[in-house]
């Protein structure tokens, strides 16, 4: 059996006294998607910070492609090439054009040829509807817009794993689709996903796994639609019932 892409074991993380992950351990095998659900406050963007050094843990191991992580900035870069982000709030730079914005980590960092980086990011801004917008600015796109270029951004450096941290939460209603039917097609080519969300219906579509985590724990991992269907916890039960979809 092949070793899973990401293994998690006993991760810990607190902000001084309080403790925000508490033992957390979990695998993610390669072409999966992983969905963490939980209500606010239950660490699961805490949890993927982790998994890409934007938050430091203070125990357990975390273990990507068959290597160990060992924390330090230098280390960091170099696995955020292999391990591609997405967050709600796009973070595009103003001063720079779209195209701009999808190359500079693909020419600074992975020091790869302008010419061939700019025919994927067209190629990638094409398949997600954006291509008349290359030389556009951040201000003149909507917030659909600027989510898909900043997916555009995470996929243009060839990632091995995508963490999407609740990427349709500042969008209007109507722009959410969009930006999830991105993500569903990515799940339908095995991207290997860990995606935190709130979209019920999307995350029954999507998820391989999911993790239920509430105050820092797992309390329960269940094969995608069995949570839907059979929840395995009270508290899972309770949370779904809460949800309206």
């Amino acid at each position: 059996m092949a070793e899973p892409l990401l293994k998690v074991e006993h991760l810990k993380k607190s902000y001084g006294e309080k403790r925000v992950l508490e033992d957390i351990s979990f695998e993610v095998e390669e072409g999966s998607v992983v969905v963490l659900l939980g209500p606010s406050g239950s660490g699961k963007s805490t949890l993927i910070r982790c998994l890409n050094g934007l938050e430091a843990f203070q125990g357990g191991t975390i273990m990507f492609n068959g290597e160990t992580v060992r924390p330090s900035p230098k280390n960091w870069r170099r696995l955020r090439q292999q391990i591609g982000m997405v967050f709600q709030s796009y973070d595009l730079f103003p001063n720079m054009t779209v195209l701009e914005n999808i190359l500079l980590g693909a020419v600074k960092v992975q020091k790869r040829k302008r010419d061939e980086a700019a025919r994927q990011a067209m190629s990638l801004l094409k398949e997600v509807g954006m291509e008349q917008y290359a030389n556009a600015y951040p201000r003149q796109l909507s917030g659909g817009q600027k989510q898909r270029v900043a997916i555009v951004r995470a996929l243009e450096l060839n990632p091995k794993l995508m963490l999407f941290d609740e990427v349709t939460a500042s969008l209007d209603p109507e722009m959410v689709r969009g930006v999830l039917e991105i993500i569903l097609r990515l799940a339908r080519e095995k991207m290997t996903m860990i995606v935190v969300t709130h979209e019920m219906n999307f995350a029954r579509q999507i998820g391989d796994k999911i993790l239920f985590l509430e105050d820092g724990k797992i309390l329960e991992e269940t094969p995608g639609r069995q949570f839907f269907t059979k929840p395995q916890t009270e508290r899972a039960k309770s949370f779904l019932e809460s949800m309206d979809f």
